[in-house]
């Protein structure tokens, strides 16, 4: 087993007045070498936009996008014509592909938003931009693993399709509950963010916003000290 913790406090921070943002890997004006990437996960950002504000019509290419809201709704309109918010409970799937430009803006006039993007490397450049957007169930991730996102070719119930052999999990465990974690391929690793609570994973303690990379694994249990909510990414390592 290899192992890789990243703590809350040793994130790249950013803060342009409207937007504060933390980034576990290089992004924009945070760059460092040792930290660029978990396998195909190529950005962690957890973004806090204040209200009226957002981000204005930019463009993306070559890569899986994900969003998760953490708290409000984000407003997102893209150049596939979709016109929708985005709110808590539910994730949404860009697959840039060949181009796509899309704005994303915090309508509450008194309340931030906070949400998660990651950027997945996809496994195929080139394919049809898609949009997908789903509220889960959250009873279906207590004390259990939810599958919110997986490979286009795999996708089970309501999980969302990305061009790459990669999944994101939820769960929200109640103290002392656990959850087991087998790769789906052997040349997947988890890339575990505890969005909030405490756990413990391979015998290290992780709190708010701490996370852990783990590979070369057959299997490994996420356990939780308290009340936790937590967020697995499953990815190739090469």
């Amino acid at each position: 087993m290899n192992t890789i913790i990243d703590r809350a406090d040793s994130r790249g921070f950013a803060d342009h007045g409207w937007l504060k943002s933390h980034h576990t890997f290089s992004f924009a004006g945070y760059q460092n070498p040792k930290r660029m990437n978990f396998g195909k996960l190529r950005v962690l950002n957890d973004d806090l936009v204040q209200p009226t504000m957002g981000f204005g019509t930019h463009p993306h290419q070559n890569m899986e996008i994900i969003s998760i809201p953490l708290k409000g709704a984000l407003s997102h309109k893209d150049s596939m014509g979709n016109k929708r918010a985005i709110e808590v409970g539910e994730v949404q799937v860009m697959s840039a592909g060949t181009g796509l430009t899309h704005s994303e803006f915090n309508d509450s006039q008194t309340d931030e938003v906070n949400f998660l993007q990651l950027w997945i490397i996809p496994e195929e450049m080139g394919v049809a931009p898609n949009y997908e957007q789903c509220k889960f169930d959250i009873s279906e991730c207590k004390n259990k693993l939810q599958t919110v996102v997986a490979p286009k070719d795999k996708t089970e119930g309501d999980a969302l399709p990305i061009s790459q052999q990669a999944y994101i999990y939820r769960t929200d465990l109640d103290k002392d509950n656990s959850v087991a974690l087998k790769p789906k391929n052997t040349d997947n690793g988890f890339y575990i963010f505890v969005v909030d609570g405490s756990i413990e994973v391979s015998g290290k303690s992780l709190n708010k916003r701490d996370a852990i990379g783990v590979w070369d694994i057959d299997s490994v249990d996420v356990a939780a000290h308290e009340s936790s909510e937590v967020i697995i990414i499953e990815v190739p390592m090469n």
